[in-house]
């Protein structure tokens, strides 16, 4: 008999969206390393729980994990320059972003130092006038998908930076026609909201709807996966 995940602490299973009532169930998982394969992962800890109509919400970070783009703080070395940008982010509850010097120096990797110029003056310029998310959308998906280390994710990767798939559209697709077509989608999410970072057979708008609140365990509850059921 196989049982559910527990949810995101003090998040409900069922969440009422413009189409109907669902259900987000949190599947368990093995502590996912590089030597993974996602589509092996997905087989043994999704598979079992799938049923018709059903749709499989995956957390980008372990797909970009079996990817091999977890990098430890002690094989990273910031630059003057990394170092110099982190101190100008702003931290959030939610996690702290590029706002180390570890994920800047990512940032400046994935999307260039001029973007990341741009998409800071930006979003100074904008700030006073209350917008916000104005960084992100300049700075890229990539940026805005990087994971730094914090207290609540799993060990070892509260000690690493993270991040985003090379190619989630891609890995949705894979994903999908390994399990004859099945619905797809890899979200990365947070306190702050969810990104659909890619998705085969199924309404990204949907599974955004269906994720706003952040289900998934990434610490001890060890939930990275969600089977997503209409009611």
């Amino acid at each position: 008999m196989y049982e559910f995940g527990k949810p995101n602490l003090g998040k409900q299973l069922n969440i009422d969206i413009s189409t109907g009532r669902y259900s987000r169930y949190p599947l368990f998982s093995h502590l996912v390393t590089a030597q993974d394969d996602i589509v092996a992962v997905v087989r043994e800890h999704a598979v079992p729980y799938l049923e018709p109509g059903d749709i499989l919400a995956i957390s980008e970070k372990i797909v970009a994990i079996c990817e091999g783009r977890a990098y430890p703080l002690d094989q990273i070395h910031p630059t003057r320059l990394a170092t110099f940008m982190s101190r100008f982010v702003q931290k959030t509850p939610a996690g702290i972003g590029i706002g180390s010097p570890w994920t800047m120096e990512f940032a400046l990797r994935e999307a260039g130092a001029p973007r990341i110029f741009a998409a800071a003056f930006a979003s100074a310029v904008t700030k006073p006038f209350g917008k916000k998310g104005v960084f992100y959308r300049i700075a890229g998906p990539k940026v805005k998908a990087i994971d730094g280390p914090t207290d609540g994710t799993i060990p070892p990767y509260n000690r690493c930076v993270t991040l985003g798939p090379s190619d989630p559209e891609g890995s949705a697709a894979t994903i999908s026609a390994a399990l004859g077509g099945q619905a797809v989608a890899i979200i990365d999410a947070n306190d702050l909201g969810v990104n659909i970072l890619g998705s085969a057979v199924v309404d990204p708008s949907l599974v955004e709807q269906a994720f706003k609140d952040n289900p998934l365990g990434q610490g001890e509850e060890q939930t990275p996966m969600a089977v997503l059921r209409r009611v």
